[in-house]
C-alpha cells in the first residue's frame, strides 16, 4: 500500500476550452480532516472532482491506492472511495433509510441482494451520523443540517475509508455547521477514516481541520497545520483580505479578524456616539 492512498501528479483539469487547475501535486493526508480553502475560481470544487474521478484530466493523473483512478471500473472506485457532491438531492418521499441504504449500491450484484450485512452497514451509519431517530421521515421533510447528516450517513453506509465531500456546510446555521464539522472530526480522529473537505468559512476550517490547503488560480499555495497556514501574510496573498490573526483562548487555533470589517463598524459606532 502507497503512503498516500490518493494523490495528484502533475494534475491539469478544467471544462471545455477553460483550464482551471494548472500542474497540481497533491497528497491527501491519511487518516486527517483536509480542508480545501481558496476564493471564488480558485480550483477547489475542480481538485476535488478531479480526484473522485468525476472529471477527467486534461494532463497529468491522479493516484488511488497507487493505481491510476481511470483504470479502476466504477464500481471498484466505489469501492474504496465515496463522495458527496455539492447540494445533492434526494426522490420526492424517500426515507431516511432508503436514502442511507442506497450507499449500498456499490456492494450488490445480480447473484448478491440485500444481505444482513448490508442492513448492518445502514444501521451502523445511521447511528454514527446520528440520524437513527430519523429512520422513517422522508428526507424531503428535514431540516438542512438532517438532511445533511442523513447524506453523511449515506456516504458512511458505503463503507469507505476515504471520503470527500464538497462544501457540506454550505446554507446550514452556523450551529449545524459546527455540528457537522465535529462529526467529520470523529469520523478521522476516532474512526480512521480520511477526508478532503471544500469550505469556504475560514474561521470554521481552522477551527477543525488537520491540514488546511490554501488554493489561488488553479494552483496550492499554501498546504499545512493551521497554525503554519492560516496566517495574516497568507491570508493576504490568497485571499486578498487584510486581517489580523489572533489565537483562540478555548483552543489556541488561529482566527482570523478582518481588518476592514472591524473599520467599518467602528466608524459606525463613532458616528452612532457622535449624533
Amino acid at each position: 500500500m502507497p503512503d498516500h492512498r490518493l494523490c495528484s501528479e502533475s494534475l491539469t483539469a478544467g471544462y471545455e476550452d477553460r483550464r482551471v487547475l494548472e500542474s497540481v501535486d497533491f497528497r491527501v493526508a491519511e487518516g486527517r480532516l483536509t480542508v480545501l480553502l481558496g476564493p471564488n475560481g480558485s480550483g477547489k470544487s475542480t481538485l476535488l472532482k478531479a480526484l473522485a474521478r468525476t472529471l477527467t484530466p486534461q494532463r497529468g493523473r491522479v493516484l488511488l491506492d497507487g493505481q491510476e483512478i481511470h483504470r479502476y471500473r466504477t464500481r471498484e472506485v466505489a469501492h474504496r472511495l465515496g463522495i458527496l457532491p455539492q447540494s445533492p438531492t434526494a426522490p420526492e418521499g424517500m426515507t431516511v433509510r432508503e436514502l442511507v441504504g442506497m450507499g449500498r449500491f456499490p456492494h450488490q450484484r445480480l447473484w448478491r441482494q440485500w444481505s444482513r450485512q448490508d442492513e448492518a452497514a445502514v444501521v451502523e451509519a445511521m447511528a454514527v451520523a446520528r440520524v437513527a431517530d430519523l429512520a422513517e421521515r422522508p428526507v424531503d421533510a428535514l431540516s438542512g443540517g438532517q438532511r445533511q447528516r442523513c447524506w453523511i450517513a449515506m456516504v458512511l453506509a458505503q463503507d469507505t475509508d476515504l471520503i470527500l465531500l464538497d462544501e457540506p456546510t454550505t446554507f446550514l446555521d452556523l450551529k449545524v455547521q459546527v455540528d457537522l464539522l465535529e462529526l467529520l472530526v470523529r469520523l478521522a480522529h476516532d474512526g480512521g477514516r480520511t477526508l478532503l473537505v471544500v469550505l469556504h468559512d475560514l474561521n470554521l476550517a481552522a477551527a477543525h481541520a488537520d491540514v488546511l490547503v490554501m488554493m489561488r488560480d488553479g494552483r496550492i499555495e499554501h498546504c499545512g497545520p493551521p497554525e503554519a497556514v492560516f496566517t495574516a501574510a497568507n491570508l493576504k496573498r490568497v485571499f486578498d483580505l487584510e486581517a489580523e490573526v489572533i489565537n483562540a483562548p478555548n483552543t489556541g487555533r488561529p482566527v482570523c479578524i478582518p481588518a476592514l470589517g472591524s473599520t467599518a463598524l467602528l466608524g459606525r459606532r463613532k458616528e452612532e456616539l457622535s449624533a
